[in-house]
């Protein structure tokens, strides 16, 4: 994170230190810049003695959790999750006995409150999650009542709203509705851009790095906007590069948008050394963009991430790819090995595991559609298409892989901006897919929606997203069925 001068230090604690007991002093904002760069050993030091020092400051239990948050971000464990949950109400007992009239004493029960939902999220625990999301909504909507001026509100205020605004179907979102709260996908979106945008030119520019980290987040993940690339570089160019954060969000997000060289790249030139929380996630991460070129080195870093991950997700995943790998290869044994693996180890919370066992359960790709689907997902769109070049529909078997053959080829005409081949495509895909359990023809469907929107053809783009929507029963549906809503909400269908 970028230094502040002395004159600045005074200004910013001047406007922060609003009673002795919420006191983020200059060694609590040094463990606050370490936690931000992964150094959470230091940070731990850092806030030991802290709170040795001075064992009434009520900011040292929030310091606390925001190490906890990311030792459980960093290693997915969720034995250390079950171990380290029980600190969360000693915390909030701590902060809710203090100074009421500190714009620390419910933004930092708030924070808490909604770390742990989101850690907790991860593991299906969506009832105690909701609460925790509404309780630190509430929390939050009084505070920015209460002190308007205080920006940091909108940190928390922008992930619910965006998460919740984006939320699919089901237990979490039934749940919550049960408080009556809605979010807001855009608002979102908009608040942490205004705070990623003004944040450097106020006094609250030390927080600009967390910022950073969640407005990323919801523009890759929530948002799926095409604009997380470009904005994820822009904020996170003035961090300092000893960030392994920084690494870590970059990278994924060149990853996930087709900027697979450069995601590469930072990975090998990422931080490294004992003071850096350990991050199996980035092996992972490596074998990802490695297979997305066909480089077949990624089975390296796909066999490292399950030796030294400790944690429950991507475990299915990584063995799909590493199937993948041997299929690619010519190792037909070797891939059914690998599907067998898939049946028997790893868990099911994330999505992508859920999607590594139905395609273990599914019948054997086909090789020339598994290279388009790896080289369009790293963004080599010429390559991708190449791989298609001498296939025509006639030549696959099954209503699948004709279906799956039309997607790709939308997807990459789509990407190329061939509207009218992507559109065909896409038609294509819907009309021999649409009655499958597969995800192609529904979100052919979601696709063909956003060129008609592009396109100002709101009556078509209305058409395709009600077409994804009534599409039941397949692979994603609640995912897809939440994207075409938001569609529908954009073009006020």
């Amino acid at each position: 994170m970028p230094k502040f001068s002395t004159l600045f230090s005074i200004l910013f604690f001047s406007c922060f230190v609003a009673s002795a007991n919420f006191d983020f002093n200059a060694n609590c904002l040094k463990a606050y810049q370490n936690v931000f760069e992964l150094k959470l050993g230091t940070a731990r030091q850092l806030i030991a003695a802290e709170k040795k020092i001075h064992p009434n400051n009520s900011i040292v239990p929030l310091l606390e959790n925001y190490v906890d948050y990311f030792y459980l971000l960093t290693t997915e464990n969720k034995s250390e999750f079950e171990r380290l949950e029980a600190n969360k109400e000693d915390r909030i007992d701590q902060i809710s006995d203090d100074d009421k009239n500190s714009p620390y004493y419910l933004y930092a029960q708030a924070q808490i409150n909604l770390q742990w939902a989101l850690i907790r999220g991860r593991y299906g625990a969506y009832f105690t999650a909701a609460r925790e999301i509404n309780k630190a909504n509430n929390q939050l909507q009084e505070n920015a009542k209460k002190f308007p001026g205080f920006h940091l509100n909108g940190i928390g205020l922008g992930i619910i709203n965006a998460v919740m605004g984006a939320l699919p179907d089901g237990v979490l979102k039934t749940t919550l509705s049960t408080f009556g709260l809605k979010g807001n996908l855009q608002a979102g979106v908009n608040m942490l851009d205004k705070l990623a945008e003004n944040l450097p030119k106020s006094s609250y520019e030390p927080f600009y790095e967390e910022t950073v980290f969640n407005y990323a987040y919801v523009l890759s993940d929530v948002a799926h906007s095409p604009l997380a690339y470009t904005k994820t570089m822009k904020y996170t160019a003035r961090i300092a590069d000893s960030s392994l954060l920084k690494a870590y969000l970059q990278a994924y997000v060149c990853a996930r948008n087709g900027h697979n060289d450069e995601a590469i790249n930072i990975l090998v030139d990422k931080p490294t050394g004992a003071v850096y929380q350990s991050f199996p996630y980035l092996d992972y991460l490596m074998g990802i963009a490695k297979l997305n070129k066909l480089d077949y080195s990624a089975a390296a870093y796909f066999e490292r991430y399950l030796q030294t991950n400790k944690g429950v997700n991507y475990i299915k995943d990584t063995n799909l790819h590493l199937g993948w790998i041997s299929l690619l290869k010519g190792d037909s044994s070797g891939f059914s090995a690998l599907m067998t693996r898939i049946k028997n180890s790893g868990y099911t919370y994330h999505e992508r595991d859920k999607q590594a066992l139905n395609e273990a359960n599914g019948p054997i790709p086909n090789i020339d559609l598994l290279k388009a689907r790896l080289l369009f997902d790293g963004g080599y769109l010429t390559k991708a298409l190449t791989a298609l070049t001498d296939n025509k529909v006639e030549d696959f078997a099954s209503a699948k892989d004709k279906t799956e053959y039309y997607y790709r080829l939308g997807r990459i005409n789509d990407s190329l901006e061939r509207d009218d081949a992507a559109l065909s495509n896409y038609q294509n895909a819907i009309n021999i897919g649409k009655s499958l359990k597969y995800y192609y023809a529904a979100k052919a469907a979601v696709q063909m929606g956003k060129i008609y929107e592009k396109k100002k053809n709101l009556a078509k783009a209305k058409s395709s997203f009600n077409i994804a929507i009534n599409m039941k029963g397949h692979e994603d549906e609640n995912s897809i069925e939440t994207e075409a809503k938001q569609g529908l909400k954009r073009i006020g269908g």
